[in-house]
């Protein structure tokens, strides 16, 4: 049975993944939600104006009051800047699997964070909740999304041809991933945890 916590404030080395405020409207919009270079990557187009961001954050946040919403803004824990989000969704009660995604703005690409990220709410999701099975997908022009996923142990499962339309209304081949609780505790044997403080 999965066993829902919401979202708890998740800090790692160098992160805190925490709950969204509205305060962070701002930032979401200057920092990843309007730059196309993420949004090629992503089924939404970038948001044009701030009204956009302001309607997304806000649902965000009123879906704070559901245990099932697990969805975490991602900040640098040196100066508490707002650099992307990653969630836990569309669970299945039948298998008690979920999926995963993420997103980070481009300044912070390349430098592990997305790694770190998913590291920790993988850990929280296997360790906390139960999970039986992740899954995530790319689309095969965003490889760099591949390789974070496969640092953390998933494996790819296949490509879909055409599975998602992205915000310029091009068909995507994405590759799948995934990983299940028995892969990720042989893989941590040594119960090391990303995960250094959890609220």
């Amino acid at each position: 049975m999965i066993i829902y916590s919401g979202t708890p404030q998740l800090e790692t080395d160098r992160l805190i993944l925490g709950k969204f405020e509205l305060t962070d409207t701002q930032d979401a919009f200057t920092n990843w939600l309007s730059d196309e270079k993420v949004s090629d990557n992503r089924i939404s187009p970038a948001h044009k104006n701030v009204s956009q961001t302001v309607e997304r954050i806000t649902k965000i946040v009123s879906d704070y009051e559901n245990e099932n919403c697990c969805y975490w803004a991602i900040k640098l824990k040196s100066n508490r800047d707002l650099i992307g989000e990653i969630d836990l969704y569309n669970f299945d009660h039948a298998t008690e699997n979920c999926e995963i995604s993420y997103s980070l703005g481009y300044k912070w690409w390349n430098q592990g964070y997305g790694t770190e990220a998913l590291r920790a709410v993988v850990e929280f999701g296997f360790r906390y909740m139960n999970i039986h099975k992740i899954s995530g997908a790319h689309n095969i022009d965003n490889p760099a999304s591949g390789r974070i996923m496969k640092k953390v142990g998933m494996v790819q499962e296949g490509v879909i041809r055409h599975m998602i339309r992205n915000s310029k209304k091009q068909y995507k081949d994405c590759a799948v991933w995934g990983i299940l609780l028995e892969d990720y505790l042989q893989q941590n044997e040594s119960e090391k945890n990303y995960i250094v403080n959890m609220e």
